[in-house]
């Protein structure tokens, strides 16, 4: 790709805003140096890595190469046993520090075992981390050395530390007493590197030692005392003891470097390399691009594509397709519609996924591969060559027909403007059909209505315009294939405010051919909107019957979700009821045994009242439809006062008790019955006739069957033996406690329970829950001729 071309369709932005995502100056540079390929093995690698790049943001986040420097100069001085010097080293470890770093970023989860095209480089860094470690440990900065980056340095300096105490020990106590009054300031100075003291000048004889320097004025001597003197060489010595240390502290630590040039060198391509992939997966994320899909049939087809360099709130996105129907395509419409701004994001977007960059636009956008982009846009007159617009134009496309050919894609601007419009349309003509014949990918934009018509009377050419509301005077900027577009400079004149009379004097203007493709155009443009209107419509009703069909599938999902609930509820409730109904009786059972027969008939009726009323708040408990249920019930067996007779079957609402009648109401409703062992007073309110169930009485079966039955009360009727085979542990208990209850207000001494004998887990829980029953005197295992194991015999108190 030439650079020309590169400038004209603005590419170079796109790689100067690509180095703006990059961390390093190296990396940086890779991205000014991105070309287009024409190799399509390699565009797809480059695609694949900016892809997997992007991914790994999505799942991980950005990362930085900031510390990747060029350490080109370096490295070779390695190579030749050089020592480097203590900048170059700290650039090595925070190259290799932040090798490590980045090594980790790529390293894969255990769950994640998909391999991209990533890996390979991830897995050449080599941290070097013992050689970074040693030369932190060894170097604190720029101007520290560490003094534990060997034992003679430690030695050196702490010597020098204890000089140092002498000297200025030596020096303290000439200042505070024999040299006091010789002193201009009391304080200690340096001069050439040695420790002296100001001496007036007119004292300076006073003072044995040497000169170093004298005040701006002459009135103070810097003098070294002789007492110092031997102290201060032996500073200055230890001082030269260090360097020398130092520099072979550094000398080691290039040595132990040198040996890993290669691993450094490969490390610092790698890692600009990723600074480069990563940059550009910004630049995808920050563009909200995608991967283009590429083919060998020289087919594009852009879809709602965006000019990547224009703002992403403002910009129409535009489909373009081209090489499958029609090979050329010529765009027409006003100015300011909106048609150079398609021609270069053609031009761009092959570009962009030509050099391996994502492009703005919707995925399964596909492009193909151009071995070269032609273009002429803009206008390059040039005063020096004698140049005019036209001629400048022309010279270009000159070059264009000479090399293009089947691979290549060419784009030209206003074709054939800037000379006389007949001239310039048959010229135009003449061009594409030049390119149209020998099969080369062509967009072409034009205001001439003679390459209208060429389009639509020449086949595998395809008319385009850039949309323009006339109302507003505004472009839409939207591009619209297979339709001409209109030029409308009158309508637009008219709406700026021409007259009336200038417009319909320049209409008289236009030949009768002409004004009628125009008003074909208009009728096919009038056409055009309606149609995506009533689509647009369409579309809606659509979208609005969807969602009305997704909100009543969520709806009926809540139901279903509110169903269950309700019945877990219901069901949770229903068991605590039953756990304190059970409760209850207990408490009543409890205090009914341990009342005796000596117990006040008062403070009995004070207990069944209490109990009542506990059994009445439960009862409001209870859902609605509970409620109902028990109205329900009520109301079909209402007892009427007038024919309750004494010895009738009776149930207590309230208690969930059956008793027999065993006095009559008095004025009030009140009465009492007799449920079992125990003589409750009631209301007839509370009241409902009982169902009594039918059982046989065999002595009476075998005279006639008319009278062979006789009803009896359930109490009086109970089972001595009660069958839990095939129940849960829950089922079982629940009927097992109801049985036991029946049975002993029945006055069973003992019955039978058939448990089975399996894993043994439904008889212990039957034996524990028969431990907690008061009113179990004892209970065993049958015997042989009892059923075993599998039966327990309970004895009631």
């Amino acid at each position: 790709m030439n650079e020309k071309v590169l400038n004209t369709i603005e590419y170079n932005k796109i790689t100067e805003m690509l180095a703006g995502k990059a961390n390093s100056e190296p990396g940086r540079k890779l991205c000014r140096e991105l070309k287009p390929s024409t190799d399509l093995e390699e565009i797809g690698r480059n695609q694949r890595h900016t892809a997997d790049a992007l991914t790994r943001l999505f799942r991980s986040g950005s990362t930085s190469f900031g510390n990747n420097k060029d350490l080109g100069f370096s490295i070779r001085s390695l190579e030749i046993g050089s020592t480097l010097s203590i900048l170059e080293l700290l650039n090595i470890a925070s190259l290799l520090d932040n090798v490590s770093r980045i090594k980790t970023y790529g390293r894969r989860d255990r769950d994640d075992t998909q391999a991209d095209t990533l890996d390979e480089y991830f897995e050449q860094l080599a941290p070097l981390t013992q050689i970074a470690n040693e030369i932190h440990r060894c170097i604190l900065s720029e101007e520290e050395i560490a003094d534990d980056a060997s034992p003679k340095l430690k030695s050196i300096r702490r010597s020098m530390i204890q000089t140092n105490e002498k000297i200025h020990n030596q020096l303290n106590s000439m200042l505070g007493g024999s040299c006091r009054t010789y002193l201009q300031d009391a304080v200690i100075t340096m001069r050439n590197n040695r420790y002296c003291i100001p001496i007036k000048a007119e004292y300076k004889g006073q003072v044995s030692g040497m000169i170093h320097d004298q005040s701006a004025t002459g009135s103070t001597y810097f003098i070294e005392p002789a007492a110092v003197v031997s102290l201060n060489n032996q500073l200055r010595e230890l001082e030269l003891e260090e360097k020398e240390e130092i520099g072979r502290i550094l000398a080691d630590l290039s040595a132990q470097t040198g040996e890993h040039t290669e691993e450094l060198t490969a490390n610092q391509k790698i890692m600009s390399l990723l600074d480069f992939i990563f940059a550009k997966a910004e630049l995808a994320m920050e563009m909200n691009a995608t991967e283009p899909i590429f083919n060998t049939d020289r087919y594009i087809n852009i879809r709602k594509g965006r000019h990547p360099l224009l703002d992403r709130k403002k910009v129409v996105p535009i489909d373009i397709h081209l090489g499958k129907d029609f090979d050329l395509l010529i765009i027409t419409g006003p100015n300011t519609g909106g048609k150079t701004v398609s021609l270069k994001t053609m031009g761009l977007f092959t570009l962009m996924g030509q050099a391996g960059l994502h492009i703005p636009a919707l995925d399964r956008s596909e492009l193909s591969v151009f071995t070269e982009v032609y273009a002429d846009i803009g206008d390059e007159q040039s005063i020096e060559q004698s140049l005019s617009t036209f001629s400048s134009h022309m010279k270009r496309i000159v070059h264009i027909m000479d090399h293009a050919d089947q691979d290549s894609l060419c784009l030209f601007d206003e074709l054939g403007a800037g000379t006389d419009p007949t001239e310039g349309a048959a010229l135009a003509i003449a061009i594409l059909n030049y390119l149209h014949d020998r099969g080369i990918r062509t967009m072409a934009t034009t205001h001439y209505s003679e390459l209208k018509i060429y389009a639509l009377s020449t086949s595998y050419v395809e008319n385009a315009c850039c949309e323009f509301n006339v109302e507003t005077l505004r472009p839409t900027y939207r591009l619209l294939i297979g339709i001409p577009g209109k030029s409308n400079a009158f309508a637009i004149s008219s709406r700026l405010g021409l007259s009336e009379e200038i417009i319909n004097a320049a209409r008289e203007q236009i030949g009768t051919e002409d004004k009628t493709f125009e008003d074909v155009i208009a009728d096919l443009e009038q056409s055009r909107v309606t149609i995506e209107k009533e689509q647009l419509e369409i579309a809606q009703h659509k979208e609005r019957i969807r969602t009305l069909q997704e909100q009543l599938q969520q709806k009926n999902e809540k139901l279903d979700q509110a169903k269950d609930r309700i019945l877990r509820e219901a069901n949770e409730k229903a068991r605590e009821i039953l756990q304190e109904a059970k409760e209850i009786a207990d408490e009543t059972i409890r205090d009914f045994n341990k009342a005796g027969a000596g117990l006040d008939i008062r403070e009995l009726e004070k207990k069944r009242q209490k109990v009542r009323d506990k059994i009445n708040e439960k009862n409001d408990r209870l859902s609605v439809n509970g409620e109902n249920r028990l109205q329900s019930e009520k109301k079909s067996r209402t007892i009427d006062p007038k024919k309750l007779k004494k010895g009738d079957s009776v149930k207590i609402v309230s208690m969930g008790l059956k008793g027999i009648v065993s006095t009559l109401p008095d004025a009030k409703g009140g009465l009492f019955v007799q449920c079992g062992i125990i003589r409750t007073r009631t209301n007839i309110r509370d009241l409902i006739y009982a169902e009594e169930e039918a059982i046989s009485a065999p002595a009476l079966q075998r005279g006639s069957s008319a009278s062979g039955k006789m009803k009896m009360s359930k109490t009086l009727s109970i089972s001595t033996e009660i069958n839990l085979l095939g129940k849960t542990v829950d089922e079982a208990l629940s009927v097992l406690d109801k049985y036991l209850d029946d049975a002993y207000l029945a006055h069973l001494p003992s019955v039978r329970v058939v448990h089975g004998k399996g894993t043994g887990a439904l008889r212990s829980a039957v034996h524990g829950h028969l431990k907690r029953l008061k009113y179990v005197k004892e209970y065993r295992l049958g015997e042989y001729g009892e059923g075993d194991s599998g039966v327990t015999i309970v004895t009631f108190k």
